[in-house]
């Protein structure tokens, strides 16, 4: 059964999210799979999004806060010429513009817009994201029917590059692009301002993540099988031991996460007899956080500060 057959300490499961559910629901399917109520995910991705979710599973979901997944790569559908009030397909058409004015947007107007919101800029993040604000989020208020301004925040768009010739259609304009960017970055926030930019308006129509830091969506798996996304409300439907079975054997088990995710650095059983007890241990230089391991034993994460290496996260303790 699916329990048995996760690995010790559990791991990290790379899921590529369907459409059409939100990134709670995987969640909850996970827990179904596998059987066990021990799961989180790092980068909350929108019911219309698909693409890559990292998972945590059972004990490993202690190293969510750890690892380093402040890099992002997404492809892109953005329409040119409508404004929505979610700055996605999701939300209503709140502003059209005028077929003269969409054929006047030329080619090198698009290549300019995209130009300048690539590098570091700040991004407003749509009114209708999960940030919170006095306590509750964002989109929670404007479904009350409040107002919601954020503020701007200091985001790094490392690429956003137009991948095939603008697709000029009937008062609308699609471009598929591909953004890299650093976490926190919203990408219909990038559309809404693309349309600004040009006068015409914008929103998101489609989105797919394909890398989360060091890992990549053609290393992921489907947890829903063949039937796809159950409509909400619907009875669970009992989950094939195969299934199951299929899914726990794609976990990558903590020590290879760490060591995909991080530098390593293997030590003596003298130092990691200290690590194992919290002690700090002599440091080498290496910058930032990084994983100790004994052998193929996965000790700690730790980071230096003064000469030693400082846990941050004791795997294996005494």
């Amino acid at each position: 059964m699916a329990g048995d057959a996760i690995p010790p300490g559990g791991g990290l499961l790379l899921v590529d999210k369907p459409s059409g559910c939100t990134s709670h629901d995987v969640v909850g399917r996970l827990r179904q799979v596998l059987r066990t109520r021990r799961i989180g995910h790092a980068g909350t991705l929108d019911p219309m999004a698909t693409g890559l979710l990292v998972v945590a599973v059972e004990r490993s979901t202690k190293l969510l806060g750890h690892l380093a997944l402040t890099d992002k790569t997404y492809l892109a559908t953005i329409r040119l010429g409508q404004s929505t009030t979610t700055d996605d397909a999701e939300g209503d058409v709140v502003g059209a513009a005028s077929e003269s004015a969409v054929l006047g947007v030329a080619d090198e107007g698009i290549l300019a817009g995209i130009a300048a919101l690539t590098g570091p800029i700040l991004q407003v993040p749509s009114s209708v994201s999960a940030i919170k604000v006095d306590g509750k989020r964002a989109y929670e208020l404007v479904r009350a029917g409040e107002e919601v301004e954020l503020k701007a925040r200091p985001v790094t768009i490392s690429r956003f590059d137009l991948l095939s010739p603008a697709r000029r259609l009937s008062g609308s304009i699609d471009l598929d692009v591909l953004v890299a960017c650093t976490t926190g970055t919203y990408i219909r926030s990038l559309a809404r301002d693309l349309g600004v930019a040009l006068g015409i308006g914008g929103h998101l129509s489609a989105l797919r993540r394909t890398t989360v830091g060091p890992f990549d969506v053609s290393d992921s798996v489907d947890v829903y099988g063949p039937d796809g996304v159950p409509p909400r409300g619907q009875a669970r439907v009992e989950v094939p031991p195969e299934f199951s079975d299929a899914v726990a054997a794609a976990i990558i088990p903590a020590a290879d996460a760490v060591r995909n995710a991080f530098a390593v650095r293997t030590v003596d059983a003298a130092l990691a007899g200290d690590m194992r007890h919290g002690r700090p241990i002599p440091g080498i230089g290496i910058p930032g956080t990084y994983g100790l391991f004994e052998e193929r034993d996965l000790l700690a994460l730790v980071e230096e500060s003064g000469g030693l290496a400082r846990p941050r996260l004791v795997w294996d303790p005494a």
